[in-house]
């Protein structure tokens, strides 16, 4: 096509592609997933956009597509019009569209920045940037190791940093409060935010002890001091911390549920066998102290004790086991998710009950005790394409393999049971690649609990991107089929075009 003049002294990246035909349009969306379209009334009113897309194109190569159509000439007129698009009906005279596995998709709304179209096509279906809220003006966004040694040495204000992901919800609910505070105390104090995610800030992490997100620090004149952990705080409340900043107080622990007072039998390696052999029917819940599920189901089990316990033709008798202190009997009975339900008749071990989570279905179930429904195989047990992995042999596995996605999953997780079938699928279509691997690894099992913790795993499922066994970045995406093989996808369509390249220059 030709191009007029003012382009090409701007140079404009031969990674834009310029359409004027709607046979090479369809063609372009057929072939490509990820593709943003710049329509324009006329080449003049493209001028910057062409000047920042450039830029943009260079940072996404690979994983996203620009195209530029300009309406103003007499043959792409026609596609516009094919395409119900006018540009002459915006204020600036251009348009930005964004097409998704050969569809529209939406219009692109978001900051036209560099930063902000950058991060759109690496991830279209994500949140804005925290700086595109208006809300966050007065928060100081940090991009760059180096920028963030700058800050700290220049500001003499005392500062306070948040170090987050994107796709953190603790982060999300607290950001509001945040910039709030930001707004309300500037001049006085600094208020900061750093997306860490991502490999390249590994540094910055093991610096300030980044276990998890939002890990928020104080500073005072570019020395760290303390962490600020009140994750559910106002902006009054970050003020008023801010009055007296100190190092977080630790937390007094829980009472231990046999300390509290209740008619659960309470049981320890030491008087198992002893009770189980007195009582000819018992219901023994194996929970662990930080379990959310069992401390929910804690209350209703209680009372399903109390009714048994007034009763007074019983069927049985509920008790506890606190797995994580009596490893013994964890170990003997095979307990590797909390809470575990198991039910012994006359001193033998009979059934594994899962189902059994409310007083009314325990009390009806001791009523009537029989076999339950046989378990789901577990997904590892099952014949599918998704490779299963452990502690030992994690990192020598992901090393033959040039992509790699990997889920981090615990089998009692709603969320970890929806996505399941789709990566299961997902993984079927790219079996015959020997250069991909979609893997799983389920970090209920003890032996994982350490990689799980390594590989910054602090919610379920959690999902990362492996080249050659080195982590990259965590995928963010659609957790449905079309999401993890789209990102597989165009890893492979990146390696092709690489390939192609290289043969074009010999």
């Amino acid at each position: 096509a030709f191009l007029p003049a003012f382009v090409c002294s701007l140079k404009m990246s031969p990674l834009i592609e310029k359409i004027s035909d709607h046979k090479d349009f369809k063609k372009l969306l057929r072939t490509r997933n990820n593709v943003l379209v710049l329509y324009s009334k006329s080449a003049a009113a493209a001028e910057s956009s062409l000047r920042l897309l450039s830029s943009v194109a260079q940072e996404v190569k690979g994983r996203g597509t620009i195209s530029w159509i300009d309406c103003g000439d007499t043959e792409s007129r026609k596609l516009c019009k094919k395409m119900k698009v006018d540009p002459n009906s915006k204020e600036k005279g251009v348009e930005l569209l964004h097409y998704k596995d050969g569809a529209f998709h939406t219009e692109y709304k978001r900051a036209v920045t560099l930063k902000s179209l950058v991060a759109f096509l690496k991830d279209p279906e994500g949140a804005p940037l925290w700086e595109e809220d208006p809300e966050a003006k007065d928060v100081v966004h940090v991009d760059s190791e180096k920028e963030l040694r700058r800050l700290l040495k220049k500001e003499d204000k005392p500062l306070l940093m948040m170090f987050y992901a994107p796709w953190c919800g603790v982060c999300k609910r607290m950001m509001p409060s945040y910039q709030q505070a930001a707004t309300e105390l500037k001049g006085k104090y600094v208020l900061a935010g750093m997306n860490v995610y991502s490999a390249e800030f590994e540094r910055i992490k093991e610096e300030y002890n980044v276990r998890g997100y939002p890990t928020i620090c104080y500073f005072e004149k570019g020395k760290f001091l303390f962490h600020f952990e009140n994750y559910g705080a106002t902006a009054a409340d970050i003020a008023e911390w801010l009055k007296n900043p100190q190092a977080p107080q630790p937390q007094a622990p829980e009472t231990p549920w046999a300390d509290e007072e209740n008619v659960v039998y309470h049981l320890t390696d030491e008087d198992f066998d002893k009770f189980i052999k007195d009582h000819s029917s018992v219901l023994v819940m194996f929970h662990a102290p930080w379990c959310g599920h069992c401390k929910k189901m804690k209350p209703e089990y209680e009372k399903a004790a109390e009714f048994l316990h007034v009763a007074s033709d019983s069927p049985g008798v509920l008790a506890a086991v606190d797995a994580t202190v009596n490893k013994a009997l964890a170990e003997r009975y095979h307990i590797s998710g909390f809470p575990t339900l198991k039910y012994f008749k006359d001193g033998e071990e009979k059934y594994t009950l899962p189902h059994l989570r409310t007083k009314k279905k325990i009390i009806d179930w001791l009523l009537n005790p029989e076999a339950p429904p046989p378990p789901e195989p577990a997904w590892e047990e099952k014949h599918t394409s998704v490779i299963h992995l452990a502690g030992e042999d994690f990192r020598e596995s992901l090393k033959k393999k040039k992509h790699a996605l990997v889920m981090f999953y615990a089998p009692w997780c709603p969320h970890c049971k929806n996505a399941i079938p789709h990566f299961t699928t997902a993984a079927d279509v790219f079996k015959e690649d020997r250069k991909i691997a979609y893997a799983a690894v389920d970090c209920a099992k003890e032996q994982n609990h350490d990689l799980c913790k390594q590989e910054g795993v602090d919610g379920y499922p959690t999902f990362n991107y492996y080249n050659y066994g080195k982590f990259v970045e965590k995928y963010t995406g659609e957790r449905g089929e079309s999401g993890f093989t789209t990102f597989m996808r165009t890893l492979r369509e990146r390696d092709h075009e690489r390939v192609g390249k290289k043969k074009d220059e010999l």
